[in-house]
Order: structure tokens, then sequence, then C-alpha cells
């Protein structure tokens, strides 16, 4: 017997992810539009939304309702609050600012590919460099990266990873992001802040203004 498929995707098929693009990209037109026209941001990865707008709790749930009916295909389920997890990614809103660190899922275990296993060299290389890297991506603190930093390295230690080892591959990330600062606490140099200026300026509506504001403080 032969089989239509009528509808979804063969599962491990290259070309499934870009149909599943495709379709997203032309389902959510109207979401996009309605979300910038309300001065909010909207971020997609394949079929995981992210959102942030400033709607009341009740007043989303129920857009969200309507957009459910745009396609019988697709039904979106809303993760709303303060706090959310999006991919591997923690996020938190905390008095306006956006607070990020990596997110490890409850059933998280520090075992990964073991150092004296027969794998090829540049495997085990791509490991720690991987993760070392997402910490700096991901923390937006300095506490929250040095608090990943030291249960990746613990993780790795457990694995086998010898410290040098360890130490080189997070040099290697500290290279490829141009960054020439120690990142430990007691090592970390002092600001000179006669040459170094910095300047909070939260993610808002008047984004657009920041040039100005910028040109009258310097």
């Amino acid at each position: 017997q032969y089989y239509h498929q009528i509808r979804g995707g063969a599962m491990g098929s290259p070309l499934t992810l870009t149909i599943a693009n495709c379709y997203m990209f032309f389902f959510e037109r109207n979401i996009v539009k309605q979300i910038t026209n309300a001065g909010g941001l909207y971020l997609r990865y394949i079929d995981d939304m992210f959102i942030i707008i400033n709607w009341p709790e009740r007043h989303l749930n129920k857009q969200i309702d309507q957009w459910n009916t745009l396609d019988s295909n697709i039904q979106l389920k809303a993760q709303a609050g303060q706090s959310i997890n999006f991919l591997d990614i923690y996020i938190e809103n905390i008095n306006a600012d956006l607070f990020t660190k990596v997110y490890h899922k409850p059933s998280y275990e520090p075992y990964y590919l073991p150092f004296n296993s027969v794998h090829p060299l540049h495997m085990k290389k791509n490991i720690p460099f991987a993760m070392f890297l997402r910490a700096i991506r991901y923390c937006s603190t300095f506490k929250a990266f040095l608090d990943e930093r030291e249960d990746l390295r613990m993780a790795l230690l457990l694995n086998k990873y010898p410290g040098k080892f360890i130490d080189s591959q997070f040099n290697r990330v500290l290279k490829k992001c141009n960054i020439t600062q120690s990142l430990n606490k007691e090592e970390k140099l002092p600001t000179d802040h006669y040459r170094t200026m910095f300047i909070h300026f939260t993610y808002c509506l008047n984004i657009r203004t920041l040039p100005t504001k910028f040109h009258t403080l310097w």
C-alpha cells in the first residue's frame, strides 16, 4: 500500500525544516504587524515565538485565541510572566531590565563526551568551546557568567577533562570575542572612568532618540 502524507513533514528530512520556516513566515505576518504596531518585539526560532510587549496578560491571552483561528494546523500556547525559559536561555524582567542566563532543564545531567574516549580531539575541543561561548553570549551579568563558568568547569572535570585543556578552550573563546580584559573577579582590571563612559539605555519606544541623547552626553 502507498500512503500520501497531507499534513506535516518527514522527521529528519533537511527539506522539512525549510518548509516549516516558510510556512511560519506566511502564518506570522499578521502577528508580526500587530506586535510591531503596538511597539513590541517579536522573534521566532522555527516554531518557538518570543514576544516582548506591554500588554495585560488577559489581553495577550485573548489575542492568542484569535491567532489560533488563523490556521487549524497551528495552535499556540503561551508562557507569560515576569520570567520565562526560551529554548536554552532564562529571561527575567527585573524592574524593566532584562536579566538573562543559560537555562538548564530539570532533567539536565552534567555528562559530556569523556575526555578519555577514542573520539577525535577536535570534538573534545568543541565541547568546552561551545559551552563557554554560550555562557558569554547568554549571561547578562558578570555574576551569572561566573556561576555558569564554574558549573561548566566542574562538569568538564567530572568528565576527565584536564584543567589546562579547559583553560585553553576558554582562552579560545576570549580570543574569538576579542576580550583582552581578564574575566576573573580577582584579576579584573579597574575601569578608567576618565577615558570610558558607560550609558544605560533601556529598550523602549524612545530607542530612536538614543543618538541625540548620546551626543548630548558626549
